[in-house]
């Protein structure tokens, strides 16, 4: 189904599936879908969309919760050699507007839910887009995606490569625009071997598909159990009861999570009994959550371990209990080095920047040509995050370079930039600074230092409720406080390590 010899993609693995695991159940979402089921529902997919005009190296763009349709479509664009966008619906319309500004996908999938999100967007002349609505609450004058399954047509073969974009993933909105970082099905199916053998997965495992499928933890989760041939269970909304009656009653033996969702599950579960079945669990939390856990599941593993989409996922696990705040070992297609500033290795026990090689690393960040280089310089990827390595091999997180300042919230990314430009914007502001303060709930929160004008202060539910008007939820501040100026450097720019000292 591929081009040459040496190629292998997504459509190869769900085609060995159809033919070998067949009959067994690869999808429980509203109702079960088989290895050769899902095979057969993405190419009628696939046929639709080529009728609707998407052909190799187009965009489709998707805004949707977790759902069966979701990785149709994703497996229906892979067997056109099209890229899906996946589509953070916590964003605002303003932020989905840029993020479809900057991909330029020609249809776009959505719930009727997020029909808000895409409205102005529909409402501009300069884009070419067309609506496609997801579930039973069809629009009038829109066509649906049932519309687009055509039984007894398949496509024409296209001439896909396993270096082929298949996902564009949004990372970062360091300039106040998102970067799509682009990843292929060599990324995605590398990811997916690694996890695979890490945790000796098989046609018997069951994969509670959770976390929201924009997040590349849950599409490589996703994916590893179909590479097995075992089953996903399709979420379309986290809530703890709701989990742990899921994971009893299909035997589920694993998943990821983000703080607090492990917390709230662990309260909802009264009978430890009814997690029986969790064999692997990966994520963020914190030691005592991670510990309540694995007490009260004495046969599930919790692992730790380090990764960003732009690796394609996670490049190194390990059992958290092993080394507590480690992060594991590198995955075996993973190279992992620490670098200082000049690029060059570090020795072991020496903190630097984390760099990794390998073929889960993305392509690129569509667009933008400079900051794809500077990311992958020298072959490797620059990750702006410190760590080190031990004795024994294993990699430890330190924390981000200054120049990234990344706050991680409850498993989204925060850019201080973006907030610190919409709190300038409100007019009894003069300047505020943002960084990320430890948070038990959620890992990190959001701190505002906020400089009022003269004799006008707001309050601080006022200003945390002016970013959330123009930003994702998550990228409100948690905490405002107010001084009567902010540390600066001799350049001009905000002194953060002071800040942190004098407001952490």
């Amino acid at each position: 189904m591929t081009s040459g010899a040496a190629d292998y993609t997504l459509t190869d693995l769900l085609a060995r599936n159809a033919r070998i695991r067949g009959d067994q159940v690869a999808f429980r979402g509203s109702v079960p879908v088989t290895h050769r089921e899902h095979l057969a529902r993405v190419e009628q997919l696939a046929a639709g969309l080529h009728r609707a005009g998407i052909a190799h190296g187009d965009r489709i763009a998707i805004l949707s919760r977790n759902r069966t349709e979701y990785v149709e479509l994703i497996g229906a664009a892979a067997r056109l050699g099209a890229v899906v966008s996946v589509v953070n619906w916590r964003l605002s319309a303003a932020e989905v507007a840029m993020v479809l500004d900057g991909d330029a996908p020609k249809i776009a999938l959505l719930e009727a839910e997020f029909w808000p999100l895409l409205e102005p967007v529909l409402d501009r002349t300069d884009l070419d887009l067309e609506p496609v609505v997801i579930g039973s609450d069809r629009r009038d004058g829109f066509r649906s995606i049932d519309d687009l399954y055509i039984v007894d047509s398949p496509p024409p073969l296209a001439a896909v490569k396993s270096d082929d974009p298949l996902l564009l993933v949004h990372t970062a909105w360091i300039d106040g625009r998102p970067r799509a970082a682009m990843l292929s099905h060599r990324n995605l199916i590398a990811g997916a071997i690694q996890l695979q053998g890490a945790w000796g997965l098989d046609v018997r495992d069951v994969h509670l598909c959770c976390l929201p499928l924009f997040h590349t933890t849950a599409l490589l989760l996703t994916l590893a159990t179909q590479l097995a041939g075992g089953c996903s269970v399709v979420m379309p909304k986290y809530d703890a009861d709701d989990a742990v009656a899921l994971i009893q009653r299909h035997r589920v033996t694993l998943f990821a999570e983000f703080a607090p969702m492990l917390e709230g599950l662990i309260a909802a579960c009264v009978d430890p009994a009814r997690l029986a079945s969790v064999r692997h669990v990966c994520g963020l939390d914190t030691p005592e959550t991670i510990g309540r856990f694995e007490d009260q599941c004495p046969d599930a593993r919790f692992w730790s371990g380090y990764g960003q989409t732009e690796a394609g996922g996670l490049v190194s696990i390990g059992p958290s209990r092993d080394a507590a705040g480690a992060v594991g070992f590198p995955l075996p297609l993973c190279a992992i080095d620490i670098v200082g500033e000049d690029d060059s290795s570090l020795p072991i026990g020496e903190t630097g920047e984390i760099v990794v090689r390998g073929p889960s690393v993305f392509l690129g960040y569509r667009g933008r040509a400079r900051e794809t280089a500077r990311t992958l310089r020298g072959g490797w990827l620059h990750t702006g995050d410190m760590g080190r390595f031990d004795a024994d091999g294993r990699l430890w997180y330190s924390g981000r370079l200054a120049v990234k300042e990344l706050i991680k919230t409850g498993g989204e990314n925060v850019y201080p930039s973006e907030v610190e430009a919409v709190l300038r914007q409100h007019p009894a502001l003069l300047d505020a600074a943002v960084f990320g303060v430890a948070d038990p709930q959620w890992g990190e929160a959001v701190k505002a230092v906020c400089v009022p004008v003269a004799d006008v202060v707001p309050t601080a539910d006022e200003l945390i409720a002016f970013v959330g008007s123009r930003l994702a939820r998550y990228k409100r501040p948690r905490i405002v406080v107010f001084v009567q100026a902010l540390p600066k450097r001799s350049d001009g720019d905000h002194d953060r390590a002071q800040l942190r000292e004098l407001y952490g």
